[in-house]
């Protein structure tokens, strides 16, 4: 066995350990999937960044910026540090506040069973695309480290991330993204500081980095496209289970606060790394295919780090992406077993059940995606752009509004489906989430005004 090889499994070891202790302690849904909700603040925020930044951020978005500068990197880590700001300023408290387990359950409690199932149906297939962008990374560097082909590895790591993840829970995910994430960002930062000392010290380096490369925008794109760019990280991801069901972990409303703001300020400042590694790599003269731009990074850190601080990192690396996957199944889990099935008629041990069984359906679904994947960011982009502009609208609306009803809600929420279909197969337009969007508000509001128009032009109920 390679010293690779064995640094990857003692990683994977240490996941499993910290599933099977925190497995001891998860004795009913509720714990399993939101941890008791006895998070703090610190805990739940580091947590909220570590979920984040996993495959995409280190992998896909460095790779990103290598080929295209910073524009590359608008939707990670600019876009997604700014959504996560975002949600800490205008809903975590509120969402913590409706002491519901899932999202799918606040669409519930606000609009009626029909959005919940609605939103439901919605929530997963996004959160299997995010899983399959994990399950590929994961795939990669199994790939990249083994004689395996890029096939065999991703159906070993789903094999992998299925086995961890049916073990501890929320609370198990939690305390590996403490460490997961501490060793991570120990590892771009190490990897960042041996790339500006390949290229002949800071000076040198940042002399190496191209006007070009600092653009925001890519060339020859149009406004819209531009829009589209930031609105797809900044408000796709504004409302999805895996952050909000850490928000729905912390202990109280005030805590669920801080946390998404201390998990976004973290994101805002350790996401500069990435952005850093993209902008100098370019210059390494690295020989990768444009079919293979997602092993950018294990690349890079083969040629720089030492044979020990190499198996740190793609150690730090594979349990980012366990942590992530992890929280992706969770997800769906979550959302399948306490808002698609009939949860209520369930004993506390047939509600844990359902869970389980359900993130093993999902980790095969995920697999799936992931096989049949071109690669890691373009299904991170797929999978905020499916559907949740409606996700969105009916989110925030009901968080932060009274207007709208369980007609508004699910007219927005079927709106948005069908315009992110429509317009990305019979017709293809600049800005599909953007259209998605504002078809959806324009819905909601119609929708909403009617009802509202209903009830005040209703007849008086009869005296009793």
């Amino acid at each position: 066995m390679t010293l690779i090889l064995a640094g990857i499994v003692a990683f994977v070891l240490v996941q499993l350990g910290i599933g099977w202790w925190a497995s001891r302690r998860v004795a009913s849904d509720d714990d399993y999937l939101v941890a008791g909700r006895r998070l703090g603040a610190t805990l739940a925020g580091f947590s909220i960044f570590a979920t984040w930044f996993a495959a995409e951020s280190v992998m896909g978005a460095s790779a990103a910026i290598a080929d295209e500068g910073l524009a590359g990197g608008r939707a990670d880590p600019l876009g997604y540090a700014v959504c996560l700001l975002l949600l800490g300023v205008l809903l975590a408290s509120r969402l913590r506040a409706t002491g519901c387990v899932t999202l799918a359950e606040v669409f519930r409690q606000r609009y009626g069973t029909a959005a919940q199932r609605t939103a439901a149906c919605i929530m997963i297939p996004t959160s299997l695309l995010w899983g399959g962008a994990q399950i590929r990374a994961f795939g990669e560097i199994l790939a990249f480290e083994t004689p395996l082909v890029i096939d065999v590895a991703i159906v070993v790591a789903t094999l992998l991330v299925i086995g961890y993840t049916l073990l501890g829970g929320l609370l198990g995910d939690v305390m590996t993204d403490l460490v997961q994430g501490a060793i991570v960002l120990l590892g771009v930062i190490v990897l960042a500081v041996a790339m500006v000392m390949k290229l002949g010290g800071p000076g040198e380096a940042m002399s190496l980095i191209e006007p070009g490369q600092l653009s925001l925008t890519a060339p020859g794109e149009s406004i819209w496209v531009r829009i589209d760019t930031w609105l797809v990280p900044v408000i796709g991801a504004l409302v999805v289970q895996e952050t909000a069901s850490r928000v729905l972990a912390c202990r109280t409303a005030t805590v669920a606060r801080r946390a998404a703001l201390f998990g976004g300020g973290l994101y805002l400042v350790f996401g500069a790394v990435p952005v850093v590694i993209g902008l100098l790599g370019a210059h390494l003269g690295l020989d990768i295919p444009g079919d293979a731009r997602d092993s950018f990074i294990p690349a890079a850190s083969r040629m720089l780090l030492p044979p020990l601080a190499y198996v740190v990192f793609i150690g730090a690396l594979i349990s980012a992406i366990l942590s992530t996957v992890d929280s992706t199944l969770l997800a769906v889990g979550a959302i399948a077993s306490h808002d698609l099935l009939p949860s209520h008629r369930m004993s506390a041990r047939g509600r844990l059940l359902a869970a389980r069984l359900a993130v093993v359906a999902a980790g095969i679904a995920c697999c799936g995606i992931a096989l049949r994947a071109d690669g890691i960011l373009d299904l991170v982009m797929e999978s905020d752009a499916f559907g949740t502009a409606g996700i969105a609208v009916v989110g925030v609306a009901g968080l932060l509004t009274r207007f709208g009803g369980p007609w508004a809600a699910s007219a927005a929420l079927a709106a948005a489906l069908a315009t992110s279909v429509l317009v990305r197969v019979p017709v293809e337009v600049d800005a599909p989430f953007l259209t998605s969007l504002a078809v959806s508000g324009l819905v909601f509001v119609a929708v909403g005004t009617w009802e509202h128009l209903r009830r005040r032009t209703a007849p008086p109920a009869s005296p009793v």
